[in-house]
């Protein structure tokens, strides 16, 4: 039989823009004219656009969200016969000091948009906006209301429900972790979905909630994980950037022990991250567009049509929102059963809750 695949609609579009990115030396020529003094000009055919972003604390290289961002301006650059450097580029932020910084070193490097790349970077976001008011800004997981800034969110509640629905219907030992990185709303509404997914399955399989403070910090999540794990916890779906990373360390180190053990990635699939000899640990992941996400204003932008003031949701409806094939890792029947519940949220038939309360 052939599995079902879960954010289908989102998998095509990011692979779409991928194979586009693959495609882009051919799309991009260089034109050698002669002048009457005989020297040669080469003149390469770009699109007339720059795009950059600024990276939370979380790094570039998270495998999960800047990452995404960055591979959609990546993907972007390239499609359109852009030089990294000159026509995409990022800035890495190390602390939440460098984003006042790193927004005003691009806005004077002239990119025609600058991201802000997560909900903590709403602060400088706004305030740099407010102040380049002919500079274009987008923001990823929050909401700037400013005529220079695009806004863009995302319904992560629905896909950490589906989330929440495959760890009750896999666990073996009735008890789930939930690894959160900051108690900021963007992360609760995680939680909020995957407790409220849970919940739909069976309201007496427990959910360990954990937040660890940080998204950069990996051994807060190894050690998080630990202790999920070593109080009964067989399934543990984290949100928590590149603190994530080290709730894969753990459950990889328990696999080769023979602990059956498994993580919900986020962001992003995150089945390479779970890779261990011949066997995997990562479950499923929820998959966020946020890489269509960066494509599409940068699109509208080359367009001359520029979502400034204007705020995008992505949801399941949208195929903003998904899971990852779980390649193998739930059963059949257990992916039907998902299906159906992402249809009655795509419905309007369940409304999954954005907090805890």
């Amino acid at each position: 039989m052939t599995k079902r695949k879960f954010g289908l609609g989102l998998s095509l579009m990011l692979a779409a823009g991928m194979l586009a990115a693959c495609g882009s030396d051919d799309d991009a020529s260089t034109d050698t004219t002669t002048g009457d003094g005989g020297e040669g000009e080469a003149t390469e055919e770009t699109s007339d656009i720059s795009v950059a972003m600024v990276t939370d604390v979380g790094g570039i290289d998270d495998k999960s969200f800047n990452q995404s961002a960055w591979e959609g301006i990546k993907s972007f650059g390239e499609e359109n016969g852009l030089e990294e450097g000159d026509g995409y580029d990022y800035l890495q932020s190390t602390s939440d000091t460098d984003y006042n910084t790193n927004l005003n070193n691009l806005v004077r490097r002239d990119f025609d948009v600058v991201y802000g790349i997560g909900a903590l970077m709403k602060g400088s976001v706004e305030e740099i906006a407010s102040q380049q008011t002919d500079a274009q800004f987008a923001i990823i997981d929050e909401v700037v209301d400013l005529p220079n800034v695009a806004s863009v969110m995302f319904k992560e509640q629905e896909g950490a429900f589906l989330a929440g629905v495959a760890a009750a219907l896999m666990t073996e030992t009735d008890k789930i972790g939930f690894v959160g990185g900051m108690e900021i709303p963007v992360i609760e509404r995680f939680e909020a979905g995957f407790r409220a997914g849970v919940a739909a399955v069976d309201e007496s399989i427990e959910v360990d909630v954990q937040y660890t403070g940080a998204f950069d910090k990996a051994e807060l999540g190894k050690t998080t994980a630990n202790l999920m794990y070593d109080t009964g916890a067989d399934i543990v779906f984290h949100a928590a950037g590149g603190t994530g990373n080290g709730v894969f360390t753990e459950a990889k180190e328990r696999k080769e022990a023979g602990e059956d053990v498994w993580v919900i990635g986020v962001d992003a699939d995150q089945y390479e991250e779970g890779q261990i000899g011949d066997e995997n640990v990562t479950l499923t992941s929820v998959l966020k567009g946020v890489e269509m996400a960066v494509v599409e204003i940068a699109e509208k932008t080359l367009a001359g049509e520029f979502p400034g003031g204007e705020t995008t949701t992505y949801g399941l409806a949208e195929d903003g929102i998904g899971l990852a094939d779980s390649r193998g890792a739930i059963p059949e029947d257990v992916m039907t059963q998902i299906e159906d519940y992402k249809q009655q949220i795509v419905d309007g038939e369940i409304t999954v809750p954005e907090t805890v309360e």
